[in-house]
């Protein structure tokens, strides 16, 4: 499968290119970086660490598209919107990890996947998304009188808050209530705040040091309380469940799938 990666000079992006030279199956076709990039005419193998792959970084998506039949993204939430309309054109899969995305981008996406397969995730590790729905099915099976809070920490350079796992995670505790997450979450509290409502979602956040990302889901009950927790230690991690989404995505029908899709989790 040839794919395209996005942001190939950044951090996740050389992680992304270096699980495809890896991985049986997957062929870099392009690598992409912004006009601007000072990594432009390099090597992205090169850059990332894994040998020459005589693909040079370029910023021209439309002309990496020829030819490929994928893209991974972990841009920005205005990108991976356009980026979902030139898969779409072009008729290939779009691997969406990138997070931060509003609603109204999130239907753009939904329209893209009315016309090619797409992948979207707050989270791309089997672990997260394993533990997303042991959180749907704790929802499920405990009542109002148990209070759920979803708490995370990642690195001091994280842009958004809460992250796209603990809304992840949000949504699949209120998926096993019944309710609308939109309805139950408090996302912050500050100052005299009041009793907390019953039936509400919480979310707390931290940042700091280099962490790659921590989450919990509490339920907390009269005199009891059950903690669900995922710690990632290494991005690569999330590059090779991108990959996994990718190769899945492939020759797919078009939608607007999960990793919940691709890890056959729906289930659980």
């Amino acid at each position: 499968m040839r794919l395209v990666i996005m942001g190939a000079a950044g951090r996740m992006g050389r992680m992304l290119v270096k699980a495809v030279s890896e991985t049986p199956g997957c062929a870099l076709a392009a690598a992409i970086e912004h006009p601007e990039s000072i990594a432009l005419g390099q090597d992205a193998g090169l850059l990332a660490g894994c040998g020459r792959l005589n693909v040079p970084i370029t910023s021209d998506v439309e002309i990496a598209l020829e030819g490929a039949h994928g893209i991974v993204d972990f841009t920005t939430p205005a990108t991976s919107v356009r980026l979902a309309r030139l898969a779409a054109d072009a008729g290939i899969a779009h691997v969406i990890g990138t997070t931060g995305l509003s609603d109204e981008e999130i239907g753009a996406i939904r329209e893209a996947g009315s016309r090619t397969a797409v992948v979207q995730s707050g989270n791309m590790s089997l672990g997260v998304n394993l533990l997303a729905g042991l959180v749907r099915k704790v929802a499920q099976t405990l009542g109002p009188e148990f209070d759920i809070e979803v708490l995370e920490m990642h690195h001091r350079a994280k842009v958004d808050a809460p992250s796209g796992t603990a809304f992840l995670l949000g949504e699949a505790a209120a998926q096993g209530r019944g309710v609308a997450l939109s309805d139950a979450k408090t996302a912050a509290r500050d100052g005299h705040t009041g009793a907390r409502r019953e039936g509400d979602i919480g979310f707390a956040v931290l940042r700091g040091g280099s962490v790659v990302g921590e989450h919990t889901v509490i339920f907390a009950g009269a005199g009891e309380r059950i903690e669900l927790s995922h710690r990632a230690d290494d991005r690569a991690l999330f590059a090779r469940g991108a990959l996994k989404a990718a190769l899945w995505a492939k020759d797919r029908p078009p939608g607007f799938y999960s990793m919940a899709d691709v890890l056959g989790l729906n289930d659980l």
